[in-house]
């Protein structure tokens, strides 16, 4: 407060520079400190400082960048980067040939400091520098920055490459100009005796092999064995540069050719680079193994980020994965700066596996041997750490030796270091694919018991990676667990009681996962009487600000959708709490948007999540939700959430939507006419997850009015045949295949209730929509689709003719269609064989795979 009343003197700030720049008798820190009061009152309030001042600022920067004392230099090259930062390049001409022209000077410290903050102004200004506004500098600076690689100071060295790596990534046009002098430069600089120097040229590297790997290229050989010796090197800061160049190797397709006569070399070093290093185990307390007791303190804690609904996970089975793969991350030291040597050594180990796969076992099983069974615990930790990181790549080659492998680690497990415990958690979770497709006996249920008991280790990390690997052998596990369900629940309850404050996030997450796998299995009384009083009584000791209701949130909803009618006794109280937050929030936004000064922006991510327990509620209670919908405004509600501006909470009220038309129409109807306009306007492919959830909604509406979906038909019909017949990019080719699925069973129950308004339209999506739902299981959804085509057909029949050979193949994909629509395939298929003739029919069928001919005639006679 102190300084904001000192702002309001218009000579304070010359009060500042005087102390930073003349006050010699002051200590530096002190006049290093008002340097950098100075620079958050320029960020804060440049634009209003007087002229003079400005002025005066800016020419004391420039006479004292000299400075005798590398603390004072550095926050005069802070400043001026700020102040060139604030749009001030363009109305501060002098500042970037007076700093070039001061990089000659014979003093060292003048060079030094106007070499720092061209450094700053590199890393701050980069886009503007390269920009035609300032008349492209960069062609000056840059040959001028490639003069002093050759510098004696390795300081000033270490600045130059700095300013130049600034520019690779974006491929800047200057530097393109001598791409062959800077990366010659480079070389020269390979073996610098200043770590600061390597490093900066390993980064260099690292960054050309992304952006002009053609120039790298004669040189790769060499390039290679020295990115080998600095992967080794004796400061961890270069040896992290390095080891970044591997994993960018790794997503080269020129990698595997570039890399095979070096995995002799390269693997060993790599293993070694995932041993913990004596100060990392410091840092972990690696020698601390009970902490159970010990709280959490608040800034361990992640902040967590709320994934909204997606109508696309439904169908994951049929080969749509949301995009969700990254639970099994190597994030087992989080606690240390979260990359480092181990970290980086083992995501490059992991990413040459899926590069080489078995190609790699050669290099890497005689190691293993070795490490697996070392009696030292940080060699054993590492090599249990490089079993994990080959898992996925690997796997087919590993295959024979996990029925050895598997049990040495489940008894790895109850190992006396804590660290080798919890790595051990994570590997076996990166084979628990492997273990679940055995007889259950053999692995699964050893390794279910050992996990039980790592989730009720005394060692807070050990509880952690427990309760993750296990989260992983429940999605694979799904039903298998049942039989072990009584034991489970014993378990993570009492975690309940047992765990501190970051655990129990994730050990929320567990139940859900739980849930998610087993399904109504768990709606027994008994499983009810022991999960729901722990998490009921978390969810009354938390208020509504408490972001720890997201994962409490999200366990609850997963945990409704599989009790079912089980949840009924608590829903009322739950589903009360999630309208009060969706209210809460929009009040809140609505106070803001009004008056941006006076109310914050609200947390809308309590909003989602709620809305999201609200979808699992109807879901999982069916038409028992009915009476709490007929009590509440969630209606209103979400006619306003429909609107938001951020996509995520648009995206969760479709959701619902779509759950709530399942559930209890009743209530939904009336609002039809305000919603459907609102749903048209959504279809826009650019929000992927939005425009799925509200096709999806449009599809379980069109079944609910019938044939009174009449006048709503025109404001979606175009945008979803738009929609289907998107083009495929490789970026959008996972998510067209969900969204094209989706949209293709909307498409089919819009045909179904109104064939007159849809059928017109046939041919222009007849050919996506067959190729789209050939692929599903059948299903409800895939029912009501397919008897909307056939009755379109029937309408119009000539709008199939000219794909028909895609309509057949469709067909040909049911398993066991119900009778009355078996029917109606055998009446399209035979119609159109009488319409042509049989001669013209066996010329047609002649162009069929020979499975689908069979199926045909076996099924359809045809």
């Amino acid at each position: 407060q102190k300084l904001e009343q000192l702002n309001q003197y218009p000579d304070f700030n010359n009060y500042l520079i005087f102390v930073l720049t003349k006050l010699k008798s002051e200590d530096e820190p002190t006049r290093s400190l008002s340097g950098l009061i100075l620079k958050n009152n320029v960020k804060a309030h440049f634009h209003n400082f007087p002229n003079g001042v400005t002025d005066f600022i800016k020419s004391e920067c420039l006479n004292n960048i000299g400075d005798s004392s590398p603390l004072i230099r550095a926050t005069v090259g802070i400043l001026i980067t700020t102040i060139a930062s604030k749009g001030e390049l363009q109305n501060w001409p002098e500042l970037l040939p007076k700093l070039c022209s001061l990089l000659d000077s014979e003093d060292y410290n003048t060079c030094e400091g106007a070499f720092g903050a061209l450094q700053k102004i590199c890393e701050d200004s980069a886009e503007i520098l390269d920009s035609d506004v300032l008349d492209r500098p960069l062609n000056i600076m840059i040959p001028k920055f490639l003069q002093f690689f050759k510098h004696s100071s390795p300081k000033i060295r270490s600045h130059a490459v700095a300013c130049v790596n600034q520019f690779i990534i974006s491929r800047t046009q200057a530097l393109m100009l001598h791409i062959d002098s800077f990366i010659e430069n480079l070389f020269a600089l390979a073996g610098d005796e200043e770590p600061e120097v390597r490093k900066n040229v390993c980064r260099a590297l690292v960054m050309l092999l992304e952006v002009r790997m053609d120039r790298l290229l004669p040189h790769m050989i060499s390039i290679v064995e020295y990115m080998l010796q600095r992967t080794q090197d004796q400061d961890e800061n270069v040896a992290l540069e390095a080891c970044e160049f591997w994993l960018t190797l790794a997503e080269q397709p020129i990698c595997k050719e570039v890399l095979c006569r070096h995995l002799t070399k390269l693997i060993p070093v790599l293993v070694n680079g995932m041993k913990y290093s004596e100060i990392d185990i410091i840092l972990l307390k690696g020698d601390v193994e009970e902490d159970e007791a010990i709280p959490d303190s608040e800034q361990d804690i992640r902040p967590r980020f709320h994934r909204s609904k997606t109508v696309a996970q439904q169908h994951e089975e049929d080969g749509i994965e949301d995009d969700d793969g990254d639970d099994d991350e190597l994030d087992d030291d989080d606690t240390i700066s979260d990359w480092n040597l181990r970290k980086c050594s083992a995501a490059a180990l992991d990413v040459l596996a899926n590069v080489f796969r078995d190609e790699l076992l050669p290099h890497i099983l005689p190691l293993l041997k070795e490490l697996l069974f070392h009696p030292e615990w940080v060699v054993k930790e590492s090599g249990i750490l490089v079993l994990g990181a080959i898992a996925e790549g690997c796997m087919q080659g590993m295959i024979p030796y996990l029925p050895e492998l598997i049990p040495h680690l489940i008894q790895c497990l109850s190992d006396k270091k804590a660290l080798v415990r919890s790595i051990t958690c994570w590997t076996l979770s990166r084979y628990a694919h492997w273990v679940v497709s055995q007889p259950p006996d053999t692995y699964l249920k050893p390794l279910m018991t050992e996990l039980l008991k790592r989730i009720l280790d005394s060692n807070k990390r050990v509880q952690e990676a427990a309760c993750s690997a296990f989260a992983t052998l429940e999605e694979e596990a799904c039903t298998e667990l049942v039989p072990y369900l009584a034991y489970i629940l014993d378990t993570l309850v009492f975690a309940f009681s047992k765990y501190q404050h970051k655990n129990l996030l994730i050990l929320y997450d567990a139940i859900g996962t739980l849930a998610d796998s087993v399904g109504h299995h768990l709606n027994k009384p008994e499983y009810i009487q022991m999960l729901m009083p722990p998490l009921i009584q978390k969810w009354n000791m938390l208020k509504d600000e408490d972001k720890d209701l997201f994962p409490l949130l999200e366990c609850l909803s997963s945990v409704a959708t599989a009790l079912q009618s089980g949840f009924l006794p608590y829903c009322e109280p739950v589903y009360q709490r999630c309208v009060n937050l969706v209210q809460k929030t929009l009040a809140q936004a609505m106070l803001h948007n009004a008056q941006p000064d006076q109310y914050e922006a609200p947390d809308k991510d309590f909003m989602i999540v709620a809305l999201d327990l609200l979808s699992g509620l109807a879901e999982g209670l069916g038409g028992n939700i009915e009476q709490l919908v007929a009590r509440s405004n969630i209606l209103t509600l979400m006619y306003q959430c429909m609107q938001d501006k951020m996509p995520e909470v648009r995206q969760s009220s479709f959701a619902l939507l779509g759950d709530l038309t399942k559930a209890c129409f009743q209530h939904v109807k009336p609002c039809i006419a305000d919603f459907m306009p609102i749903l048209g306007t959504n279809l826009n492919p650019e929000f992927i997850s939005v425009c799925n959830n509200a096709t999806w909604a449009i599809g379980e509406i069109s079944i609910q009015m019938g044939i009174e979906m009449q006048p709503y038909i025109p404001m979606v019909l175009h945008q979803l045949v738009e929609i289907i017949n998107r083009p495929n990019t490789p970026k959008t080719l996972l998510e067209n295949t969900g969204t094209q699925k989706i949209t293709s069973i909307t498409i089919g129950r819009l045909g179904y209730v109104c064939p007159q308004e849809v059928a017109p339209m046939l041919q222009q999506f007849i050919r996506p929509w067959c190729t789209s739902l050939r692929n599903i299981r059948d299903n409800e959804e895939k029912d009501s689709a397919f008897r909307g085509i056939c009755t379109m057909i029937t309408v119009n029949p000539s709008g199939v003719v000219q794909d028909f050979i895609f309509f057949c193949d469709a067909v040909a994909s049911w398993i066991s269609p119900k009778d009355d629509l078996r029917d109606m395939f055998c009446k399209i298929l035979h119609g159109f064989k009488n319409q042509v003739g049989d001669e013209n029919w066996r010329r047609f069928s002649d162009q069929f795979p020979l499975p689908l001919k069979e199926r045909l005639a076996a099924y359809y006679g045809v």
